[in-house]
């Protein structure tokens, strides 16, 4: 692999170390032969892996560490207000977005970036698992933990490099892959496009256009948003979905034991595939069909294809499924990190076709007051779909408070039709669990914010 262009810069501080997208940056740096210095408010188990390695990690924002940086990074949900970042600038270090310097690792590589509002962690993360399974060591970093590996990036000896590029904040545009990947544009994320879905479009169709003039892009053509940019991309087009108007489509849908087979007919060379996978709901078929769809046009064979999906284990945190026994009971709980309407009403719909007929009891904790204030009657909708229903308070993620716009309101609009509807705010959920275990069979922890610390604690409890 081509040396790094900016090997000059030895010392490198990062500010959010220990954000999704930030820690597998830092890992890779680190594993390359870099200084990595960083902060964060919390210790995760990753960062405790990071400083096996070497790098030095402190807990709070603070200046100490920036005094021999050559560079700053700093996570995009850093304030602009951060004591380090008033130092880095002060001191006239150069200053860069996570997504920069991923762009600058990528550039020595054959790269792979998946993009799209809804399931680009979990459809890079197949991708990683199919060109393992092909033994072409790839690099990756993604905005979730692997299961199979217990973490979110790894600095593989091939030539690729697979990475999640991430549109919430415009960033992904200092990406320029070889190979892209959108999955779907919806309606999140608006706060930054002065909620217009016009300008969130031409945000992807920019991404798109990022590419080589000889690379391509992967689309789904199913997605209203996409089929409205895709006549204006001016790259190498491949389609994939469930309509016929696919080059790839996804057909013969079966489900067997907890399995999805299904066949995916490439209209443009005759040939139909055969492929399965453990993982639930229609919208994971659309993202398993993506990593496939890549594979085949890089030439890997369906049958390291067919292992690659076998030996995935899925991500933390996208429909991560224990049991657990209440008092006896078994009970099956499921931790996910979907916080758009559209991912809680696809997950409850990959949980109806799991498990058939059965309870599902929902702890949802809403992500960011814009969000909710934007998405308020669909959220009304969504939620409405589970049998019982526990809301927490807003995660606020640096955001102020809107007014008119909280749980308690969210609750008090879907209490109207649903009699099962309650809001705990920071009551424990814990004592409500207790008393109520016997009225549900599926209990499932919703949302980005600190609800996966409930799922532990939950997890953790001695329910006898």
């Amino acid at each position: 692999m081509t040396t790094l262009g900016f090997q000059k810069f030895k010392k490198i501080h990062m500010i959010g170390i220990g954000g999704s997208g930030m820690i597998g940056v830092a890992t890779i740096l680190q594993k390359r032969g870099f200084k990595v210095t960083g902060s964060d408010l919390v210790i995760t188990d990753e960062l405790k892996e990071l400083k096996k390695l070497g790098a030095k990690v402190q807990i709070g924002h603070e200046p100490r560490l920036i005094k021999n940086a050559d560079l700053v990074v700093a996570s995009s949900a850093i304030s602009k207000r951060n004591s380090e970042l008033s130092y880095a600038k002060k001191s006239g270090l150069t200053i860069i977005p996570r997504a920069e310097m991923l762009g600058t690792l990528m550039k020595p590589y054959r790269s792979i970036a998946i993009a799209g509002s809804h399931g680009k962690t979990t459809t890079t993360s197949i991708v990683a698992s199919i060109f393992n399974a092909a033994n072409l060591s790839p690099t990756y970093v993604i905005g979730g933990q692997v299961l199979s590996v217990g973490r979110s990036s790894e600095l593989g000896e091939g030539d690729y490099i697979i990475v999640e590029a991430d549109e919430s904040d415009g960033s992904f545009l200092h990406l320029q892959p070889d190979i892209a990947v959108i999955t779907n544009i919806d309606n999140d994320h608006l706060d930054f496009y002065e909620s217009n879905q016009e300008k969130l479009n031409q945000s992807f169709l920019s991404f798109a256009e990022n590419l080589p003039f000889y690379g391509y892009i992967l689309i789904n053509l199913d997605d209203s948003n996409i089929r409205k940019i895709s006549k204006d991309i001016h790259r190498r087009q491949i389609t994939f979905g469930f309509s016929a108007k696919n080059r790839f489509q996804i057909t013969d849908i079966k489900l067997k034991n907890g399995v999805q087979k299904f066949q995916i007919i490439d209209h443009s060379n005759k040939k139909n595939y055969k492929f399965s996978t453990y993982l639930s709901g229609k919208h994971n078929l659309c993202n398993v069909t993506a990593a496939i769809c890549v594979a085949i046009e890089e030439n890997i064979s369906t049958k390291k294809i067919s292992k690659g999906l076998n030996d995935f284990k899925g991500v933390g945190r996208r429909f991560e499924i224990s049991n657990l026994s209440f008092y006896d009971q078994p009970r099956i709980l499921i931790d996910d990190y979907g916080h758009h309407p559209v991912e809680i009403s696809a997950t409850i719909q990959a949980i109806r076709q799991k498990f058939p007929r059965k309870k599902i009891c929902m702890i949802f904790e809403p992500h960011r007051f814009t969000r909710t204030q934007q998405l308020f009657d669909d959220f009304v909708k969504v939620l409405s779909q589970v049998d019982s229903l526990l809301l927490l308070d807003i995660y606020p993620a640096s955001e102020k408070p809107i007014k008119g716009i909280s749980s308690k309101k969210l609750i008090s609009e879907i209490a109207k039709n649903h009699k099962n509807a309650e809001y705990i705010g920071k009551t424990d959920p814990l004592v409500w669990l207790q008393s109520n275990y016997e009225s549900f069979s599926i209990l499932i922890t919703q949302g980005a914010g600190t609800i996966s610390k409930l799922n532990k604690k939950i997890k953790q409890h001695k329910w006898q």
